[in-house]
């Protein structure tokens, strides 16, 4: 192999990170390389655009404001794992009302309740053992839903009635 052609070998299969996008060395996104479908980039692409999340500049694609915040509530949550035992007694009652816009967030709580062992009252009343993990309520304090979620403490466990 010829000098030239070692040196675009290298060029072409260079991992360096540009504005945050790994490109290899001639500046083409690394993701294009390794075999997305165009016509799927084409529309993914003008989908971010139509929706104000991405813009293009002079300096090429750059994240909007309105990106950002749907990156920041998009990122991948934490995982919780129970505390309890099967067969803990209901004795918590957890009330929320997570905003439509942080639908993620709310689902995210929806499956941590069930995963704890919590059975659905309502779709935002759950009730289960108590006390919620620390972790977990400083975990919805720092991803902002922890002032939408309301715990009672019952006197009594919960029994579920059979009707």
């Amino acid at each position: 192999m010829s000098l030239v052609m070692n040196i675009l070998e290298d060029l072409w299969n260079a991992e360096l990170n540009y504005k945050g996008t790994k490109v290899n060395g001639f500046g083409i996104p690394i993701f294009l390389i390794n075999g997305c479908n165009q016509k799927t980039l084409s529309s993914t692409i003008s989908r971010l655009k139509s929706r104000d999340y991405i813009l293009k500049t002079q300096q090429g694609w750059v994240l909007t404001e309105m990106g950002r915040k749907y990156y920041k509530s998009r990122r991948e949550l934490r995982s919780f794992e129970s505390p309890f035992k099967k067969n803990s007694p209901k004795n918590l009652i957890v009330m929320f009302d997570v905003p439509e816009e942080r639908k993620y967030e709310r689902e995210w709580l929806r499956n941590h309740l069930r995963r704890f062992g919590y059975q659905m009252i309502q779709k935002s009343v759950w009730v289960g053992p108590s006390p919620l993990p620390r972790e977990f309520t400083g975990y919805a304090k720092e991803i902002g839903i922890k002032k939408c979620i309301a715990t009672f403490k019952l006197a009594k466990p919960y029994k579920k009635s059979s009707r």
